[in-house]
């Protein structure tokens, strides 16, 4: 399969601008000091954090709710998440009239279940993983009629994701690296179409945790597999990508040049960076581009790097023993 083959286009990216235009912020591009010094390149950080629902995933919920007809959205949506889509499709359905019901793990933190439900959706608690809230999600679909809007594997939800890689270009126009968090690929998958649209000979590379990194272990078997979900600082990355994946492993293997997995005291390092240099408040899952920068994993850079940092929606009493350098921040959430 050829690039221009792929289930999302750079004209599908463009299209997706157009349409959420006005209904999601287009968030800040600010240069790093601290970065720049360090990797001898100049080095920007794109503050996708500071989205209007703490992320990311409002683009392509956003989009994807646009794309649905009047009866689908009538009918409600629903979802599987590890937090972020949920808070962003329980906020885009509402938006435009519509109900979410999210259907999520034990593993993903209360502070995310909490403002989920403060949005007005119908939350559903199921299992301790991703795949396992997801048989819920089917059962739905087939027995109540729900429309699922899915967190990474669809088309329009891609296509939202990557208006944030048409933004980096226009922030960064001879852009040499991007750094994009690696989960089921979503994100990955349309900044990847977007850079490398108007940027053919950028780099991107997708950047996840050691444990449980799904996406990079399917990739290395050419072909969808299930992982164990374990806690992690990057919560936001766990999850498996799906057996029957459609569209972001084939997106990702075309696209990504690199994965690079990052430890979990890497992460950790990543947020007391972005804190403490950037004065900015990030969760694990958005500190893994200042992490792979840190830790000198990503070697000599040639040119000018585009670090996106993807969310905040972290639990603050972990963020502050993250800060404090306890050696086991979930330590206390386990007690």
């Amino acid at each position: 399969m050829t690039k221009t083959d792929l289930p999302v286009t750079l004209a599908d990216i463009e299209l997706a601008a157009r349409r959420i235009d006005g209904r999601v912020l287009r968030t800040p591009f600010v240069p790093s000091a601290s970065l720049t010094e360090r990797c001898g390149v100049p080095v920007g950080l794109k503050l996708e954090h500071h989205q209007t629902t703490g992320s990311f995933k409002l683009r392509g919920a956003t989009n994807a709710v646009l794309s649905l007809s009047a009866d689908q959205r009538a009918r409600g949506v629903v979802a599987a998440s590890t937090g972020n889509h949920g808070r962003a499709l329980a906020y885009a359905a509402k938006a435009e009239g519509s109900v979410a019901t999210i259907c999520m793990s034990r593993l993903v933190p209360e502070n995310k279940v909490a403002e989920i439900r403060r949005l007005g959706a119908d939350v559903r608690i199921v299992g301790r993983s991703q795949d396992e809230a997801q048989v819920e999600v089917d059962r739905l679909v087939t027995e109540a009629g729900l429309v699922m809007v899915p967190p990474f594997d669809n088309a329009t939800v891609v296509a939202g994701q990557g208006t944030l890689g048409l933004e980096i270009v226009e922030a960064m126009p001879d852009v040499a690296t991007v750094l994009v968090p690696l989960s089921g690929g979503g994100l990955a998958a349309g900044v990847a179409a977007a850079v490398k649209g108007r940027v053919p000979k950028a780099r991107v590379i997708g950047l996840t945790m050691e444990r449980g990194a799904a996406m990079k272990a399917s990739l290395d078997a050419g072909r969808p597999v299930a992982v164990e979900e374990v806690a992690s600082l990057a919560d936001s990355l766990g999850g498996g990508i799906g057996l029957d994946n459609a569209v972001t492993f084939q997106m990702c293997r075309a696209l990504l040049d690199e994965v690079i997995l990052l430890s979990e005291a890497e992460i950790a390092a990543g947020m007391r960076h972005a804190y403490g240099e950037e004065r900015e408040v990030i969760e694990g899952a958005a500190a893994v581009g200042i992490a792979a920068l840190l830790s000198g994993r990503l070697g000599r850079l040639d040119g000018p790097v585009a670090v996106i940092l993807s969310g905040r929606n972290v639990d603050m009493g972990l963020h502050k023993r993250v800060l404090d350098g306890v050696a086991d921040p979930f330590a206390e959430d386990r007690t």
